[in-house]
């Protein structure tokens, strides 16, 4: 439940962010009258995300299990490419976000009534998307585990809303954070998180028979670590840790959190991705 608790906190408030520079801009430009193209735009992102993780969730059911498993699996390596595509991006291009949606909302408010609509869209939608894929890969490896438990999608929704209230204080100006830190430990537990749902991918492209080696194992602590018990379901939830893995699935975990964690650890040391370390910008005070 942590693991998609800290998936929707980062992930919401990311796009928390994009939404408090819309609005925070348009208001500090006296154009508070537009202001109901960018929360029209958020409302269809929104349902377009909702749309996406109900067909993630209900489409593929009425295939065969090697289908699902093919589906299944290789949706969660797409879901790691663009977590760690959206952690690197946070790294690197955070500096210039704020100036960047800024001037499409210049361009957009002198264009026609449905262009603010689509630039909150596509900020927001783009989050939206990702963050469905992702938590529905997550989900997905856990309630195979805990049997249906609803306890991953609480944990991201939660997260979720809690972004959104931190979202709208930073707005008012009520808190600060240090963002540098909050994007470095949520991006490095993060990485740990996407090389657990790339290795239960590569698992579910085993079962499709897909992929060989699937009993092939690496290891197995069944009988130390069992699944059902409270440890078996911790590890199992947050870092998709299973007793039984394949050769196959912890090579793919290794072969993904070392190079990804070094490359992201210079990434966050370059002088590019400090500025985000300022406190809030003053646009975004109230």
């Amino acid at each position: 439940m942590f693991g998609n608790y800290l998936i929707g906190l980062r992930e919401g408030l990311e796009a928390a962010l994009v939404v408090s520079i819309l609005v925070a801009y348009l208001v500090k430009t006296g154009r508070s009258h537009l202001l109901i193209r960018i929360w029209a735009g958020v409302g269809v992102a929104v349902l377009v995300s909702l749309a996406f993780g109900a067909i993630l969730t209900y489409g593929p059911r009425g295939l065969t299990f090697e289908a699902q498993e093919l589906i299944g699996g290789s949706l969660s390596i797409v879901a790691v490419a663009f977590v760690t595509w959206m952690i690197f991006w946070m790294a690197g291009a955070a500096r210039g976000m704020a100036t960047e949606l800024r001037g499409k909302v210049d361009i957009a408010a002198q264009a026609s009534a449905w262009s603010l609509v689509l630039v909150a869209m596509l900020a927001v939608g783009r989050e939206g998307l990702e963050t469905a894929l992702f938590i529905w890969a997550a989900t997905r490896a856990a309630t195979d585990t805990t049997g249906g438990s609803t306890d991953p999608l609480l944990g991201a929704g939660l997260g979720i809303l809690t972004a959104v209230a931190l979202g709208y204080l930073l707005y008012r100006g009520a808190i600060r954070i240090n963002l540098a830190k909050f994007f470095t430990w949520t991006g490095a537990f993060l990485i740990v998180v996407a090389a657990g749902v790339l290795a239960y991918g590569v698992h579910d492209l085993q079962e499709a028979r897909f992929l060989p080696g699937l009993n092939d194992l690496a290891f197995d602590v069944s009988d130390t670590i069992d699944p059902s018990t409270f440890l078996g379901t911790l590890l199992k939830g947050v870092f998709n840790f299973s007793p039984a893995t394949t050769k196959l699935e912890a090579a793919a975990w290794l072969l993904y959190l070392v190079p990804t964690a070094i490359l992201f650890a210079r990434a966050m040391r370059r002088p590019t991705a400090r500025p985000i370390a300022a406190p809030v910008p003053t646009e975004l005070k109230g």
